[in-house]
């Protein structure tokens, strides 16, 4: 399970670091994100993604022990989205040792 799980986040950085990079240079962020809020479906799928953006950023709250540490991670969710999830996420798996309780809860596992 859990290398099929980092060959899964390892996709997923190349992914959203290939999709942004094209978006930056292909697209207009401004022009295109107006397009984007004229379309209900867009409003739509602008509420879906920030609520799993807060849902991730609650298990990061939850696995950092260091509040700023946290807010750095949070913030980037925010500003690149998943692309810093899957990153989270692929360090989360590499510093886990393949334990499940180390990889949902970190360093806080050896208080649960």
């Amino acid at each position: 399970m859990f290398k099929l799980a980092k060959i899964i986040a390892a996709l997923g950085v190349v992914a959203m670091t290939l999709a942004l990079l094209h978006g930056f240079i292909s697209g207009d962020f401004f022009a295109d994100g107006g397009t984007l809020l004229e379309n209900p479906w867009g409003i739509v799928s602008l509420v879906d993604l920030y609520v799993g953006f807060i849902l991730f950023s609650m298990w990061i709250a939850v696995r950092e022990e260091k509040v700023a540490v946290a807010a750095l991670w949070i913030a980037g969710m925010m500003v690149f989205g998943f692309l810093t999830g899957a990153v989270y996420t692929l360090v989360a798996l590499l510093r886990s040792g393949d334990k499940l309780d180390v990889l949902m809860l970190g360093a806080r596992h050896a208080r649960s």
